[in-house]
């Protein structure tokens, strides 16, 4: 079985959330793998075979016994001011574009990281999904690649995480 780890905002303790719950799985011997179809972050790791993902999928990886692959971050978001990012799509540059036009390839990008999401549970059995921001924010739900779009896709379960100092449970 699948899940996957929303929160009510960002820095809610999604990642650490998603960890403790690899690691838990790959203590008990069960095979499970993280996962995060869209992360936006300048720290980074180069896997084994050249790739690069976010650090956090790195350190979930690791707690869930599994070398860590392309395909636990298809796509990561590397900010470089401006409105700008490099887009890094399965562990490779894809290309720098502004905020506005990336929103208009979000469909091609949900496909990408959907493929992902199905090879690793082909591999694995068990993913844990790991949200982007949070999972309420309406200004972005309409190109929502990472939260209620992707688990209502896969069917995922949804474990919502909220910290009292960031608002609580408003989400």
């Amino acid at each position: 079985m699948s899940l996957i780890v929303l929160g009510t905002a960002s820095h809610v303790g999604k990642s650490v959330t998603v960890t403790a719950l690899c690691r838990a799985l790959h203590r008990r011997g069960i095979p499970v793998a993280p996962f995060k179809s869209q992360n936006m972050s300048l720290n980074s790791y180069v896997t084994a075979d050249g790739s690069e993902i976010g650090m956090a999928q790195a350190v979930q990886a690791f707690a869930a016994g599994v070398e860590p692959v392309a395909d636990m971050n298809p796509i990561l978001l590397k900010p470089k001011g401006d409105r700008r990012s490099h887009v890094v799509m399965l562990g490779r540059p894809y290309k720098d574009v502004r905020i506005h036009d990336y929103y208009t390839e979000t469909d091609l990008l949900f496909l990408e990281a959907i493929a992902a999401f199905e090879r690793l549970q082909g591999r694995y059995g068990h993913v844990v999904v790991e949200g982007a921001g949070g999972a309420a924010e309406v200004n972005l739900y309409d190109r929502d690649i990472a939260n209620i779009r992707l688990a209502r896709h896969l069917g995922l379960p949804i474990v919502l995480v909220a910290d009292i100092e960031r608002g609580g449970i408003f989400a």
